[in-house]
């Protein structure tokens, strides 16, 4: 899917939350296997406290039974392969930033911007903008 519209994007995001988790979890017990048991793995986001606060690496672990449950047989490879099939720009995992390509009325390409701790999607912004250009939805009819 290459170009994502409001309502699409806002459906997927359920999905993309357990993606983002799945990904961070893995880092962080990738890190810890580097460390040897030395030292702390770093820190990531818990989105079950707030996804805003860091917290300790044991704290993204497990994931909830549902969790686990909608992602049976999904590794990091493959959560970033669906990521990248459907056209979702991973920016920042540590942040969960991602951006959705869309294209406007105009036929020019704006991105639909969200980072977890985000409740909705509710960002757009141009490509060349980057994210210190988010603009909040609704993208006007002129741009």
């Amino acid at each position: 899917m290459a170009d994502w519209t409001v309502e699409e994007a806002r459906a997927y995001l359920p999905r993309l939350r357990l993606l983002l988790r799945l990904l961070r979890r893995s880092v962080a017990v990738s890190a810890r296997a580097r460390s040897n048991g030395h030292g702390s793995a770093p820190e990531v986001g818990d989105e079950e406290e707030s996804e805003e606060v860091a917290g300790s690496a044991e704290a993204v672990v497990d994931p909830e039974p549902d969790d686990a449950a909608t992602l049976r047989g999904v590794g990091p490879a493959e959560a970033l392969a669906e990521l990248e099939e459907r056209g979702v720009v991973l920016r920042d995992l540590e942040r969960g930033l991602v951006d959705f390509p869309s294209r406007h009325a105009s036929g020019r390409e704006v991105l639909l911007c969200w980072q977890l701790g985000e409740p909705d999607l509710a960002w757009w912004h141009l490509p060349e903008d980057g994210f210190a250009g988010r603009r909040p939805l609704p993208v006007p009819p002129q741009i």
